[in-house]
């Protein structure tokens, strides 16, 4: 098992933000799962303001007060504690990922959020394994 997030924007000279796809795929290749992703712009991998550089990162399943089940990605270079968490908006981010299953501007700022996190974090805890491998694309 493992997981796949292709980055893309869907707002043009949104700054905030890069929207993608985050896809579960199985040991024969299939795609079992599918929901948004939420993270930072490419501001150089520095810490809490930017997402992480393309790459294949190793995953761990974790819990903590805060989030509940999420996952961690290991061996981000020069970055540490970056999740895959619950969360709606941009501002939840601080260099991690947020998960959602629909895309809609919740608070009505003009910004792509996404929806029902909580219920896709749960999905995806059900689906995955103690420990995978993600690809940022």
């Amino acid at each position: 098992m493992r997981l796949v997030i292709e980055r893309f924007r869907t707002q043009t000279n949104c700054d905030k933000q890069i929207v993608g796809i985050l896809f579960v795929v199985d040991h024969m290749n299939r795609i079992i799962y599918k929901c948004f992703t939420l993270e930072l712009p490419d501001k150089g991998n520095q810490k809490k303001i930017s997402n992480i550089p393309v790459g294949r990162y190793n995953v761990e399943k974790r819990v903590s007060q805060k989030y509940g089940y999420h996952f961690h990605i290991l061996d981000v270079p020069n970055r540490d504690y970056i999740l895959i968490h619950q969360g709606n908006y941009y501002t939840q981010i601080e260099g991690c990922v947020l998960v959602g299953d629909n895309l809609t501007d919740i608070n009505k700022d003009n910004i792509l959020d996404v929806t029902n996190s909580v219920a896709t974090m749960k999905k995806l805890n059900d689906l995955l394994p103690n420990k995978f491998t993600l690809e940022i694309i």
